[in-house]
């Protein structure tokens, strides 16, 4: 838990304190996009300065729960290679590939740059849908929940993959086959990564969680 807390205590003082900024200056942000609204009636302008303001705030949080991972795991790729070691020893699993910290944090971050990218061509549609009367409101944050939970599990597993010599397109394939356990994996954690600093206890525990998804999903690829 230690271990696995000290990268994620970094990352969260870090984008805690981008988020902080963005708070601070969202309604300057919201004007800046809007422009077109300068001359509205004063009602109408703030409305839609304010929508535009949770949107901006809401892409930012997908975003950072997205890239906390990422970049967590990127910075933290010797501990969380380390306990990974520990985990797949305690379930008898072999790693086949034993790459080096500069690798590791390499791929990671190489593959959480362009899970991120990814997951905003289906965010961006789902916050411009959240403005849609009950729709918004009720279908879009499940979904939105669920995209979260996908590309977080694809990120958690990552490191389990990599000590096999298996690249990103090889564990999406797999992930797919057990879609249910990888939303499993992925749901509850970037929920609890949304509270500010509850990541720093979240992580290890959700990590340790990727390493058994991806023993169990590797070993049923085995046994078919």
């Amino acid at each position: 838990m230690v271990i696995g807390a000290l990268p994620a205590l970094l990352t969260t003082l870090l984008l805690l304190g981008a988020v902080v900024a963005l708070g601070y200056w969202i309604d300057d942000l919201s004007a800046l996009v809007t422009p077109f609204a300068d001359g509205w009636a004063a009602g109408w302008r703030e409305a839609v300065r304010f929508a535009v303001g949770v949107a901006l705030f809401a892409g930012a949080l997908v975003v950072g729960v997205l890239g906390f991972s990422a970049l967590t795991l990127a910075v933290g790729a010797p501990f969380y290679e380390h306990i990974a070691e520990k985990v797949a020893d305690s379930l008898g699993a072999d790693a086949t590939a034993e790459p080096s910290w500069g690798r590791l944090f390499w791929w990671g971050l190489r593959d959480g740059v362009v899970l991120v990218a990814r997951s905003l061509l289906f965010a961006i549609p789902l916050l411009l849908l959240g403005f849609v009367p009950v729709l918004g409101q009720t279908v879009v944050p499940v979904l939105l929940a669920l995209v979260t939970a996908w590309f977080l599990a694809l990120e958690l597993v990552a490191v389990p993959f990599y000590r096999r010599g298996m690249d990103l397109r090889q564990r999406q394939d797999l992930l797919r086959r057990r879609r249910a356990l990888a939303i499993g994996l992925g749901l509850p954690a970037s929920l609890l990564c949304a509270i500010p600093f509850a990541a720093i206890i979240v992580m290890p525990v959700a990590f340790v969680g990727g390493v058994l998804v991806a023993h169990e999903v590797l070993l049923s690829r085995a046994t078919t």
